[in-house]
């Protein structure tokens, strides 16, 4: 598992990385974690597109980097 700041790091990595694109390549992540049944897996990029969404956005509840 992950911790917080390593989950925001990855959020952060991928906005970086894939641009307006970010969503899609988590999207792509989830498909091919689903196809192989790996729960954890799908859990961890869920709550990195999470953070990604508050990145993306100006969320009020951002934590503070």
């Amino acid at each position: 598992m992950l911790s917080e700041w390593e989950l925001w790091a990855c959020a952060h990595h991928v906005l970086q990385t894939h641009g307006d694109k970010a969503t899609l390549y988590v999207a792509e992540q989830i498909g091919a974690l689903a196809l192989a049944g790996d729960e954890a897996g799908i859990w961890t990029w869920q709550v990195i597109a999470e953070r990604i969404v508050q990145l993306s956005s100006n969320a009020p509840d951002r934590p503070l980097q």
